[in-house]
């Protein structure tokens, strides 16, 4: 199975661009979408869940249209949104058992098998009469996978799972999310570089509702081998800095600026290179692409 999307457009009411002539093709396995907040995945995800209407383009899954087969495609689709919502009064077990009768699982012993195993693969099993207002957000989250797990769904879209997260809950929901692409087309959408460095072989960056970059993590990281370098600065000089190199990541050690710049030659003047890692990849496609590209003769 593989999705493919060409030349897809939304643009909102109020004139915001969300999707501008936007092409990927996603095959099976976990592919991670990276890029800020505001950058147009949300608005892509919904999308092709079927949630809202493109302006132009198309999604194709399988055989499937995704834009005019909107119930064929709702029946191999999980979804877990960014914001998802429980009934804080009702328990995991009966709510997750409501949600597979909405699913179309009407065999009580069949519903009932499923509703275990799905409780037992996202380690809830445990809490399953406890009441989903008393879940941990990383407790409802897992909740969110169980429900999006439901149809064995062929795709399954993830939109910023770990947001919010402790370390300790964003490594088991890693965990869970592992199990689920080796034989599923899974979109993880995130702005969390850490998400998609730990869980994906093929990502692409977007911003503005563009594809910037798209590759496996690893191979991106080689496109920049001997271009990225780093050196503490004082707070007074990073304008100045900024001004004069591709600045694309400021970090502090010890109170003190660290900046990392991209450069084809070694600029001198105390810089150290440096392993390049997703991060480098991340920040300068969305802060130092243009810059940068400026700068070259």
């Amino acid at each position: 199975m593989e999705l493919v999307i060409k030349n897809l457009t939304k643009t909102y009411k109020n004139g915001v661009k969300a999707i501008n002539n936007l092409s990927l093709e996603i095959g099976t396995g976990m592919f991670g979408l990276l890029g800020p907040n505001g950058a147009g995945k949300s608005t892509l995800m919904r999308t092709i869940a079927t949630l809202q209407e493109a302006d132009e383009g198309t999604i194709t899954f399988g055989g499937l249209d995704v834009l005019t087969q909107k119930n064929e495609l709702r029946k191999v689709l999980g979804y877990l949104p960014q914001e998802f919502g429980v009934y804080p009064k009702v328990s995991a077990e009966v709510l997750l058992n409501h949600l597979a009768v909405l699913k179309g699982l009407v065999n009580t012993n069949e519903r009932k098998e499923v509703v275990k195993a799905l409780l037992y693969k996202t380690n809830l099993y445990e809490h399953r009469k406890k009441n989903m207002g008393g879940f941990s957000g990383g407790m409802k989250q897992r909740f969110g996978i169980a429900q999006a797990l439901l149809s064995n769904p062929k795709l399954i879209i993830v939109d910023e799972p770990t947001a919010g997260l402790d370390p300790a809950e964003r490594n088991r929901f890693y965990s869970l999310l592992s199990e689920l692409g080796e034989n599923t087309v899974v979109i993880l959408s995130t702005h969390i570089v850490d998400d998609v460095k730990e869980l994906c072989t093929d990502m692409a960056i977007v911003n503005r509702g563009e594809v910037l970059l798209k590759g496996n993590p690893v191979h991106t990281i080689e496109q920049l081998k001997g271009k990225v370098y780093k050196k503490i600065i004082e707070k007074n000089e990073l304008e100045s800095y900024k001004q004069n190199h591709v600045v694309i990541a400021e970090k502090f050690l010890l109170g003190k600026p660290v900046i990392h710049v991209l450069s084809e030659n070694d600029p001198g003047d105390g810089f150290i290179p440096i392993q390049a890692d997703l991060e480098d990849v991340y920040f300068s496609q969305i802060f130092g692409r243009d810059q940068y590209q400026n700068a070259l003769p």
